[in-house]
């Protein structure tokens, strides 16, 4: 009998993005018993404090406690593993796709996942974007190819702001349920409570709620994540 469990594999720019993106569905993934691993790509604090005269002591102390909410996020999560690249942030658009692309590729390779989440393409913030594209490259369909689903998902304040000149919008096609979920994914959100803002800020923990109700509704049901399928095998 094939084995049903999933293999999860996570590719984001910065901790916090996996929460914010996809926490709700990530949760469901943990109580079916799938495997989940992530990939961050950035420490997301490296581009801060750059006219800070005390820049590196600022730095590595918000690295220090953005791992910490990470290490925290990933334990709600029963996450198998993860793994933190050291990439640019904020300017991953400087280094060679080659190296974004072999790195998710050296995790693939030992970890043959089967669904994969990572950001929209046309995202605001140039991390995102670049991530998406060395996603679908090292995902790009071959023989023997592990992967069976890739479904990219909206990160608030950067999925909705790039103008419609710059992008492609973001297009709901797949929903998935999380209205079991969403006070643990508040929860979740909880542990980057520094990343989070105000109301009314997108980013805020009542704006996140309120697009997570609001795609819900879309499809008739009280809470979801949406996502764009980028490309599915059904065997």
């Amino acid at each position: 009998m094939k084995n049903t469990r999933n293999k999860i594999l996570v590719v984001v720019a910065h901790a916090d993005d996996e929460v914010i993106g996809c926490g709700g569905t990530l949760l469901k993934h943990r109580d079916a018993g799938d495997e989940i691993q992530i990939i961050y790509m950035t420490d997301g604090v490296g581009a801060r404090n750059e006219s800070n005269t005390n820049t590196a002591t600022a730095k590595n102390s918000e690295k220090e406690i953005r791992l910490t909410s990470q290490i925290n996020a990933c334990e709600q999560l029963a996450m198998s593993k993860f793994h933190n690249f050291d990439f640019p942030d904020n300017r991953m658009d400087q280094v060679a796709l080659i190296d974004v692309t072999q790195a998710i590729e050296s995790v693939i390779n030992n970890y043959p996942a089967n669904i994969i989440y990572t950001h929209h393409g046309g995202d605001l913030n140039v991390d995102h974007r670049i991530v998406h594209q060395a996603v679908m490259t090292a995902c790009r369909p071959q023989p023997m190819c592990s992967i069976e689903k890739i479904l990219a998902f909206e990160v608030n304040s950067s999925t909705e702001w790039p103008s419609a000149s710059m992008s492609t919008p973001f297009y709901a096609n797949y929903f998935v349920d999380i209205s079991n979920y969403q006070a643990e994914k508040q929860l979740l959100l909880q542990h980057y409570r520094q990343e989070i803002k105000p109301s009314p800020h997108s980013r805020s923990l009542q704006a996140i709620a309120h697009l997570n109700h609001a795609r819900g509704n879309h499809v008739g049901i009280e809470s979801a994540e949406a996502f764009t399928l980028i490309r599915q095998i059904v065997s």
